[in-house]
């Protein structure tokens, strides 16, 4: 069960209820995992982890946000593109 892109329910703490994705088994026994809720990786308790059969490919960054519901930034405006100003 333990396997980089399996797809799990994160248990408990601050991101209970969302979905997760597992990135890397850690030597220690934990997990690094990244959440719909916070997209940063970070380390995880494998018992606050409810593991489903699905299972992705972690290096494919489009399917990885597809699974965890997450929609891409859009882009930010470039220098020379400057927004409209509102005329007092």
């Amino acid at each position: 069960m333990l396997e980089p892109g399996r797809v799990c329910i994160k248990r408990y703490g601050r991101d209970a209820g969302s979905r997760a994705v597992v990135v890397r088994v850690l030597d220690s026994g934990f997990v690094s995992i990244i959440t719909s809720v916070r997209q940063k990786e970070r380390k995880c308790n494998p018992k606050h982890l409810e593991f489903l059969s699905e299972r992705i490919d972690v290096n494919d960054k489009a399917l990885v946000n597809k699974t965890l519901g997450v929609k891409p930034r859009e882009e930010h405006h470039s220098k020379s593109e400057k927004p409209e100003r509102k005329s007092r």
